[in-house]
């Protein structure tokens, strides 16, 4: 049968849209793949194998040249601390994306702001005063170096329009032959580690074939490419180095709405109950910091524990009333208006359970919140009498850093007509939030150990008693307590010591995970409720601190008991757990042999997936006579089905 004209004309809209999509996916993949390349390169200029850790920060500084970046002493001494002893190319990966190369235009522009003359050039006397005296200081050595260059200097000036030029074209130098270096080597392109398939460069733009998930069930006794073969391998070429390797698949339903059987107790009303909210906070290396607290119940008893994000919009009708007076009548604006809905509230969390016996250091495992109702998770059982830890938990699998484009930074102060300081609404509606968020038990007033939590976090100070007393003298209280009028006025009183310069005012608000729109993009604050049915629980938030190593001993045990096992070696001393929620799936490795492991991980066969490393492929190093976290896996559409296939390879 002939095709009529606007069947045609729909078949013809229907192939554009898949080539567009095909294109789109086509690009993303190259992208990738791209970085991971440079990444190699880059490590691989440095370092025999990508094996290899980064042992100083020295080194670190190197490879991080290798790879077009120019980073400062600030910038490697974030990522390289006092603590830190090795780093391995996952974290070399993970710090490439953090840290962009800087542009012609970003170097340009700062040069322009101390060009007094707006000539083009800069007297070594000044760029000595800048290097030496200003930021993040520079030897005089350091400086001599720059103004020996003879290509950017004359007359003792420096053309910094030149020196721009010469240094992005330096960086990009570096990136070039650390790629050419990679390409003329085969070896060491044969040791890929952490990134996508191998491509040689005729092939680099054409689309690449999926590992098949028949094959990487099988140790790959396949020969090694000879030196020039340039066929490319279905599979990783670091998958086809593993002597061993294993395959999970896991189909999930949609999570949106999921409801797990955990029905809650007719009678929880009419048990005790003690609350306290807390928060999640995102730090720049994406470290997640948060409050934990002790529990103590004065006999055994039946309980019922929940954590859930905190919306605070539900708080806005309760201080409505004050929020006016506050804005001086003017109209209400808040954050969740128009039906929008709060970014941290898709955000998961769990509470672990930890019975404290005979020291901190000596805490049982005894459960967490693994059911779900909506954003709610929960558990119910017995506990015995005694102390209990409770350890919040995210993944970071939805607490990320979100890329975002903000045109203007919000305003958070301004002069009245009689000249006085004012905080605008929006930052008072902030402040307002805020507030609600270190009230932890929720009773309307700052005690000084919440207001510490708070100082905690923004400043690294506590606030101490005679300072507390003073700050009880000078602003509104109740009962030796802040109040939220106290707590603005507080915000207000530190702007007129800046002379109403807002600088202060944003450290306070970024370190609570507000952006310069006043969006809380980079926390989550939640609430914990614990019902006893025979006895008045209490619960204390003791510590604000990253995620420690009783958490992820709790995790692991959690992971091995509940999940499914399959061992990677012949031995039967690298074993995978793969444990699986309504809600995630969690993968932990076992390492019983005397001698440290690498395992490879592949997640390019997943669906609708994101995990809380951010890479579909990366590999991790597991020290001998013990287990890790390997990754958190969920959905990344709830609405969608999705299917979590994740290859582990051991890396000889």
């Amino acid at each position: 049968m002939a095709s009529s004209p606007g069947s045609n004309a729909s078949l013809s809209r229907e192939k554009t849209i898949l080539s567009e999509s095909s294109q789109a996916k086509k690009s993303q993949y190259s992208e990738e793949e791209s970085f991971y390349m440079n990444c190699r390169a880059a490590y691989l200029a440095v370092f025999k194998s990508s094996l290899e850790n980064i042992k100083s920060k020295e080194q670190l500084y190197l490879v991080l040249q290798q790879a077009g970046r120019n980073p400062s002493q600030k910038t490697v001494n974030q990522y390289w601390t006092p603590q830190t002893t090795t780093l391995n190319f996952d974290d070399f990966c993970n710090i490439l994306k953090k840290e962009k190369p800087a542009t012609k235009t970003e170097l340009l522009k700062a040069f322009l702001k101390v060009d007094t003359n707006n000539d083009g050039y800069i007297l070594h006397t000044e760029l000595y005063k800048i290097l030496t005296m200003r930021g993040e200081r520079m030897t005089v050595e350091e400086v001599n170096a720059i103004t020996k260059l003879a290509d950017v200097n004359s007359n003792g000036k420096l053309d910094y329009n030149q020196f721009c030029k010469l240094y992005v074209t330096t960086n990009e130098q570096c990136r070039k032959t650390a790629l050419e270096k990679l390409e003329v080597d085969s070896r060491l392109r044969r040791q890929q580690f952490g990134s996508q398939v191998e491509t040689s460069s005729e092939r680099a733009t054409s689309p690449i074939s999926k590992p098949s998930s028949r094959t990487t069930r099988k140790t790959d006794h396949k020969p090694a490419p000879k030196r020039g073969d340039n066929r490319t391998s279905s599979r990783p070429s670091s998958a086809q180095s593993c002597k061993a390797s294993v395959s999970s698949t896991i189909s999930m339903g949609t999570s949106s709405n999921t409801n797990s059987e955990l029905i809650e107790p007719n009678t929880v009303k009419d048990w005790q109950c003690a609350q306290s909210k807390g928060c999640f906070f995102l730090e720049e290396d994406g470290e997640i910091i948060t409050h934990k607290y002790r529990l103590y119940l004065p006999q055994r008893s039946t309980v019922y524990i929940t954590i859930k994000p905190l919306n605070l919009s539900q708080l806005e009708e309760r201080y409505k009333t004050q929020l006016v007076l506050l804005v001086c009548a003017e109209c209400l604006v808040l954050p969740n208006d128009c039906g929008q809905t709060s970014p941290w509230l898709s955000v998961d969390t769990a509470l672990y359970v930890l019975k404290e016996n005979e020291s901190q250091e000596n805490l049982q495992l005894m459960s967490f919140t693994e059911a779900r109702n909506k954003e709610m998770f929960r558990w119910k059982g017995e506990l015995g009498s005694g102390i209990y830890w409770l350890i919040p938990f995210t993944t970071g699998c939805r607490l990320k850093k979100i890329k975002k484009q903000i045109t203007g930074e919000a305003t958070l102060v301004y002069r009245n007509e009689d000249g006085e300081l004012s905080l605008t609404k929006e930052f008072k509606a902030a402040l307002s939030d805020i507030f609600e968020m270190i009230d932890l038990d929720g009773n309307g007033l700052l005690s000084l150990e919440e207001y510490n939590f708070f100082e905690l976090r923004t400043s690294g100070e506590k606030c101490d008693e005679e300072a507390w007393a003073v700050c009880r003298e000078n602003f509104d209280t109740k009962k030796n307590e802040l109040t939220r009028q106290g707590f603005m006025d507080l915000n207000l009183m530190e702007a007129n010591d800046r002379e109403g310069d807002p600088s202060d005012l944003w450290v306070t608000l970024l370190s609570l995970g507000y952006n310069k729109a006043l969006e809380m993009t980079a926390a989550c604050p939640f609430v914990i409720n614990i019902y006893a049915e025979k006895c008045k629980p209490r619960i204390k938030a003791i510590y604000l601190e990253a995620g420690s190593r009783q958490l992820n001993r709790a995790i692991c045990k959690s992971v091995v008991n509940k999940g499914d096992a399959k061992v990677l070696d012949s031995g039967e001393s690298i074993i995978v757990y793969t444990y699986k929620s309504y809600t995630r799936i969690t993968s932990v490795i076992e390492n019983k042999s005397e001698n440290k492991v690498v395992i490879h991980v592949n997640n390019e066969q997943s669906k609708n997936c994101v995990n809380n490393r951010g890479l579909n492929i990366f590999a991790v190093e597991v020290a001998p006579k013990s287990m890790m976290v390997c990754q958190h896996v969920m959905p990344l559409k709830e609405q969608e089905e999705w299917i979590y296939n994740c290859v582990h390879s051991l890396i000889p």
